[in-house]
Formats: structure tokens, sequence, C-alpha cells
């Protein structure tokens, strides 16, 4: 055991240490930790003798919600809404159109089985997040026309359309199935995968909200819990398990819910390793020897859904929108294969149905393909179409919470024979930036109003500046960009739920402790302090 300890550790930070250098050389991190499985695979170095697909397909399917749920919660929705009906059809339409004019390439061409040319259509129809998003993040590619925002939403939320399809594929190899029973698997797929995905969204965000978890590391496994149960709930009754996980990532993702920063910072290396450990999986239980042998009509797939059926695709979606012919070109171009066309492949394999051909490495070697050719060339052919954006940031395009905010909280208990006993907070002097945030009277938090009238025994926390980075207290926080209907308004004139107050404005590096004269300005953020009950000690 000490032994496979060390593998895997060293493993690890093999990977880590090469995707440093993939990034200066330009080449996608992905594609190094496939090689790297490849180079301690049965055909490689070290002989790694791996071949249990069914093993490799569960441990993959698991890696892939939790790549699915982060694909969404690191989605910031205010942006992608803009271009959210362009990316569903793309995520839908788009895979369908991508799977049918390969399958019909596959069937026609190559003269592959009917059943088993759709096959192999569907299982690369869809275009994989972790390796768009690695390059927008890794190269800064500021995209033109909301481009970038496109591009993730589509990447995103494409696999569970392309897992509908294999299924349904396979259930029709299987000569198993009718078509009412297809007709109800569909319906049962998309239904049910949004109803579950929502609902546990929202009981996570009321668990959240309403229990006092604490920055203990104790919501980060709450929501980890929820991740699982969001695609085992949906698929347990037919539901697409793999929507249902995006949609509970996008809307936990944009909900002003407590502690995000850890949760960001947790998923992120969490979602990091899945990355790591499904890719390198993939390299591990290939067999590149076997490749001399599908390379050609391989190959000939990868050209095909590269040049013909991609663009074609999108031309046929983005078009009625009047995009520019420049972003249709980059966005057909963008179209990476990924991990989940692998794991389609192995559940292929793995599946009943009879395969003529060997689908996994014809998927692998298109992954390959597509991640080292079009991976490497998406910042050069973005520049190339002047779709280069300079004045925009892709980084907005994110769900980045930094919420480490240089503020401190007192509490300073009310006496019966306080100063401030019995007074309006109107009628009370405080410091220079600082101001009366909270107010707990029998063990419940009260946002203080200028009317509001301070009483013996309550617990008045103040707060202001402090050179201290940590925190506490239940924050949210509000970024204002130029469409913030708040742009421009000074805080008095806004009508904020009772609830709520804000207590601090960062603007340019600043720290603000804000009246009701403080005019809101593009770039600020709100530091915006929500009342809760509290338990008692």
């Amino acid at each position: 055991m000490p032994v496979y300890i060390l593998v895997i550790a060293a493993i690890l930070l093999i990977c880590i240490s090469l995707s440093k250098i993939s990034s200066k050389i330009g080449v996608p991190a992905l594609l190094v930790f496939i090689f790297l499985g490849m180079l301690f695979g049965s055909d490689g170095i070290f002989k790694i003798q791996f071949d249990n697909f069914a093993f490799a397909e569960q441990i993959c399917s698991i890696s892939l919600i939790f790549i699915m749920f982060y694909g969404g919660f690191g989605t910031n929705w205010k942006r992608a809404k803009k271009i959210a009906a362009k990316s569903i059809l793309l995520s839908t339409l788009g895979v369908i159109f991508t799977a049918a004019i390969t399958g019909l390439f596959c069937f026609y061409i190559l003269k592959f089985d009917f059943l088993e040319s759709m096959l192999i259509g569907s299982v690369i129809s869809s275009t994989d997040a972790a390796s768009v998003f690695s390059i927008l993040r890794s190269k800064r590619l500021n995209l033109k026309y909301n481009t970038a925002s496109l591009l993730e939403v589509e990447s995103g939320s494409n696999d569970p359309c392309a897992y509908m399809l294999t299924i349904i594929i396979l259930a029709l190899m299987s000569g198993k199935t009718s078509g009412i029973e297809i007709l109800y698997m569909i319906f049962a797929q998309i239904v049910f995968g949004i109803a579950i995905g929502v609902a546990v969204a929202f009981l996570c965000s009321f668990m959240l909200n309403k229990i006092q978890i604490g920055n203990n590391g104790y919501g980060s496994i709450l929501v980890f819990g929820m991740a699982l149960i969001s695609y085992a709930g949906s698929a347990v009754i037919g539901g697409n398990g793999y929507l249902s996980a995006y949609i509970t990532g996008i809307i936990l993702g944009n909900s002003q819910i407590p502690n995000k920063k850890s949760l960001v910072h947790f998923f992120d290396g969490l979602t990091g390793l899945m990355q790591i450990l499904i890719f390198f999986l993939l390299g591990l239980v290939s067999f590149p020897s076997q490749m001399l042998s599908i390379i050609l009509p391989a190959l000939a797939i990868a050209l095909f859904l590269t040049f013909v059926a991609r663009p074609l695709s999108v031309f046929a979606i983005l078009t009625p929108f009047k995009c520019p012919v420049k972003q249709q070109l980059l966005v057909s171009w963008s179209g990476l294969r990924g991990a989940a066309s692998i794991v389609f492949a192995i559940m292929a394999v793995v599946s009943p149905a009879y395969l003529k051909n060997d689908v996994f490495h014809v998927a692998f070697f298109i992954v390959l393909f597509s991640i080292s050719l079009q991976g490497t060339l998406i910042p050069f052919v973005a520049k190339c179409l002047d779709m280069i954006d300079s004045k925009d940031d892709v980084m907005k395009t994110f769900n980045d919470y930094t919420k480490e905010v240089p503020v401190q909280f007192i509490k300073l208990p009310i006496t019966k024979n306080h100063r401030w006993a019995n007074k309006q907070i109107r009628n009370i002097h405080l410091l220079p930036n600082t101001i009366l945030a909270l107010i707990i009277r029998d063990n419940k938090q009260l946002v203080p109003r200028g009317n509001t009238t301070l009483l013996e025994g309550d617990i008045a926390v103040l707060s202001g500046p402090s050179l201290e980075k940590e925190f506490t207290g239940h924050l949210t926080e509000v970024e204002i960009d130029s469409e913030n209907e708040w742009l421009g308004m000074a805080l008095s004139e806004i009508k904020f739920d009772p609830d709520k107050l804000v207590i601090l404005i960062k603007r340019n590096n600043r720290v603000i402790i804000p009246s009701g004269k403080t005019v809101i300005k593009e770039n600020d953020i709100l530091i915006i302090n929500k009342s809760q009950k509290i338990k008692k000690s």
C-alpha cells in the first residue's frame, strides 16, 4: 500500500509540474495528462497493466459529476444570459446536428453499420468544458461579442445531451427497447434532470442561508454532498444526472450564499484533481499500439468533424441570430472534444451492445487530435480572425469570488448605564469611518435603521476598515457593472429589502464606509449584510 500511495503522489506532483510547463509553451495541460497516462500504461515505459474499462467508467463518471457541477458553478450568469438562447441551442440542437452529420459520414463514406455510426457521432458530439475553460483562463482570451461566455455555457452544458444520445443509441443497439420506451427515456432525461437540479439547488441554498454552518469547511461538504444527490437522485428515477448537476451548479454559483469564497477554493481544487484523474486514467486505459488499426478512419472522422460537421452545426444555429461570420468561425474552431467523449465511449464498450469497431480508441484519437490541434491554435485563430477584445476581461465571465474584505467587527454590549441606551441610532455619534452594522437582541439579528432604538441588553456590532484579511459575519458581495440598475443612484434612493444593509463599498482598492448620500459607481463592490437568526451559545 505505501508504494501505491507514493506512486499516486508522484503522479500528482508530475502532473502539476507539467501543467505549468505546458501553459508556457502553449500546449493544453489536459493533453499532457493524457500522454502521461499513456506513458505509465501497458504500452508505455512503466508498463502498468490496467484494462478494467468498467472500473475506469465508474471513476470517470463520478469525476464528470464535479466537472459538470463546477462548470455551472463557475459561470457568471449575469454575463451569460445575453447569449443564453444561442448557447442552449448549440448545446442541444447543435449536439444533435453534429452527431447526425458525423454519423451519416461514418455510414455512407466509411461504411460502418448505421447504429454504430450514430453511436460514434453521439459519443463525440459534445465539446469539453475543462479544455475550453483551461484555454480561456490560461491564455486570458478576451473575445469580442461575448464569445467567451457563449463557449463557456455551451461547453459546460452540452455533455448531458451527448450522454442522452449515447444511451438512446445503445438502447436501440440492444434491440430490447420499444419506441414508446425511447420517448419516455427522452422525457425522463430532460424533465427529471431539470426538476431535480432545480430542487436540489434551492434546497442547498436554503440550508446554507438558514443553518448556521460556519466557516469551518462543513459548508463545502454540504455542497459536495448536494452535487452527488443532484446527480444520483436524478439518475435513479431515469433523469439526466449530468444535466441535474450542471443546473444545480449554475443556480448555486449565481445565488447569494455565505462563505462562497471557501466554496470556490474547494471546488476549484477538487475539479482540478478530477481533471487530472480522469485524463490520466483515460491515458492509462488506452493502448496506443491498437490505434494503428483505426488511425485512418479515426483521422477521417476527426477532420470531417472539425472542418465540416461542427461548422455546419454552428452556422445553422448562429446565422439566424445574425452573428458575425468571424465569430461563427471561431466558435466552430473552439469545439474541442475531451474527457466526456472518451467516457461515453467507455460506456459503449462496457454495454451489452455488440460493436464491430474499436469505438473507444476511435474516440480517444479524435480527442487527442482535437485538443492538440484545435486547442493549441485557438489563440492564433482568434487573433487571425480579429476576435481579441483588448477592452474586456475574460475573467469577468467566471464567478470569481474574492471575499477578502479589510473590515473588522466589534461587539459592544449595551448596559443599563451605557450612554447609547434608549437612544435612536440617528442621535448617536459614531467614530469616523465606522458604522453600526448589526444589533443582536434576544438572540436575533436586526438590521439597524435611523429610527431604531438601542435597548439595555442589546449587543451593537460595529464595523470599520481593518488591516486584517479575515472577518466574520454573514455578508454577500455585489459587483456593479455598466448595466446594473443601481448605477448612479445614491444609497438612500435604492429600495433594499428590510433585512439588508450595505455596510461597505470597495472602490479602486479603497474601502468606503457608506452613508445615504454615497453614489454607486461602475465597478464598485458592495458588501451587504443580511440579518439571520442566531443560535444561543
